[in-house]
């Protein structure tokens, strides 16, 4: 057991190689705290601001999870959540570290969700909900709204995805190749 322990701590401590993946994470944790204060400041809470036909500014306020799952509970489910972001965070953290250098859309992709993740896991932890400004929509059906941290995290999974795919198309005629 001591020796798993050991291991662990070793996934988590810092390298310098990863300096420019936590950087993009620091960036995007600073650009969506940024973003939400502004909204904060600009907005009365529900008020909307139509930008386009299809996407509008609004102030809301997002107790629960992606699309206000357990909104509606009684308040436990914030310190929940602020458990799955820091350990979902941690898992983050490790599997950078055992990232090889040559896995850079890997890393941008753990930078992003990890910056994201942080992001909403400071309006969770100081305020009890997420700061959500983003508000698509097609005539009156409305997509929830959500904000940069969740956009971060979408993005990273996406680049997960595809690098899933497709670097295991790549490293496979690669190995074909030789």
């Amino acid at each position: 057991m001591p020796n798993l322990i050991k291991q662990g701590l070793n996934n988590l401590a810092f390298q310098k190689r990863n300096l420019p993946w936590l950087l993009i994470a620091a960036l995007v944790v600073l650009i969506d705290l940024g973003s939400k204060a502004w909204i904060s400041s600009s907005l009365l809470y529900g008020q909307r601001i139509s930008i386009l036909p299809v996407f509008d500014l609004v102030l809301l306020h997002n107790t629960g999870a992606a699309f206000s799952f357990l909104a509606n509970s009684s308040g436990w489910q914030r310190w929940f959540f602020v458990g799955i972001a820091l350990v979902a965070s941690l898992i983050i953290w490790g599997w950078l570290n055992r990232l090889e250098n040559t896995e850079k859309l890997t890393a941008l992709a753990l930078a992003l969700i990890l910056g994201g993740a942080l992001g909403n896991l400071h309006d969770r932890f100081f305020y009890g909900y997420v700061v959500d400004f983003l508000a698509f929509h097609w005539q009156h059906h409305y997509f929830p709204a959500f904000n940069l941290a969740d956009s971060a995290i979408t993005l990273g999974a996406i680049l997960l995805v595809w690098e899933a795919f497709l670097g295991a198309q790549a490293k496979t005629k690669k190995t074909a190749i030789k």
